[in-house]
């Protein structure tokens, strides 16, 4: 599923509704969506990208094996450079894997977060239709540099995300790796999800905590409240909280 879906018109209900029309929701257990947003700029290039695509698959992995996380868990992944890409459109795991993502070109983050905002308010249409319960959708960006997008975009994608996390219409969580701008993420983030910082490129546990987090959602009841905050004593992913 690599369908592009434009970004000119972000969260319009009126620009997206029939955009998951004809596909049937694969069993009826509430869904939890999930965006990663993820950097491929040419900063990523050789060791990072190699170890975040390697993360990617351990993620995967991980939530095949939890039996609930596997049949709830609906996994986008939109990733930025010069363009915006749909790497992988929403859908659970089963028969459908993550692809290898390729670094190069500069740091187009804002249009990446706005297409995930955009998607999720599309899929969260097509869970309605489908007649599908849904937890409060997570959009999760990981980023090593500045952004390169157009301050215009920069300050319409902070107003959305603002606006979104607000009217509790999805929630938001940015990590930066080595040389990430992470003033702009603090500015950019939600309150309650502060920044992150990572330590050196170690995808395979960072992701090895984001399965367990979402495991651990995915077994919560719909409205209940779970913390997956990392503390600043007991990060084995080596994240420190910015």
């Amino acid at each position: 599923m690599n369908r592009n879906l434009p970004v000119t018109h972000p969260a319009n209900p009126a620009a997206i509704e029939g955009f998951y029309k004809g596909e049937l929701a694969p069993n009826a257990e509430m869904k939890c969506p999930l965006v990663l947003v993820l950097d491929r700029s040419s900063s990523m290039v050789g060791d990072p990208i190699k170890e975040l695509n390697r993360g990617l698959k351990i993620f995967q992995t991980q939530i095949q094996n939890d039996e609930v996380a596997a049949a709830r868990l609906e996994v986008a992944v939109v990733s930025f450079a010069d363009d915006v890409r749909i790497e992988r459109d929403f859908s659970l795991f089963e028969n459908t894997a993550i692809p290898t993502i390729e670094a190069y070109g500069r740091t187009d983050l804002a249009t990446g977060v706005m297409e995930a905002i955009t998607r999720i308010e599309a899929r969260k249409i097509w869970y309605k239709d489908q007649g599908l319960q849904y937890y409060r959708p997570y959009i999760v960006v990981i980023t090593d540099g500045l952004p390169t997008s157009s301050q215009e975009r920069i300050d319409q994608m902070i107003e959305m995300v603002k606006k979104g996390a607000k009217d509790k219409r999805f929630n938001l969580w940015a990590f930066g790796v080595e040389n990430a701008d992470m003033d702009f993420l603090k500015q950019m983030s939600p309150p309650g999800f502060p920044p992150q910082k990572l330590k050196g490129i170690n995808f395979a546990e960072f992701f090895k905590w984001l399965s367990s987090s979402f495991s651990t959602i995915t077994a919560s009841k719909r409205d209940e409240q779970v913390d997956i905050s990392p503390k600043p004593n007991e990060n084995p992913f080596q994240i420190t909280v910015y």
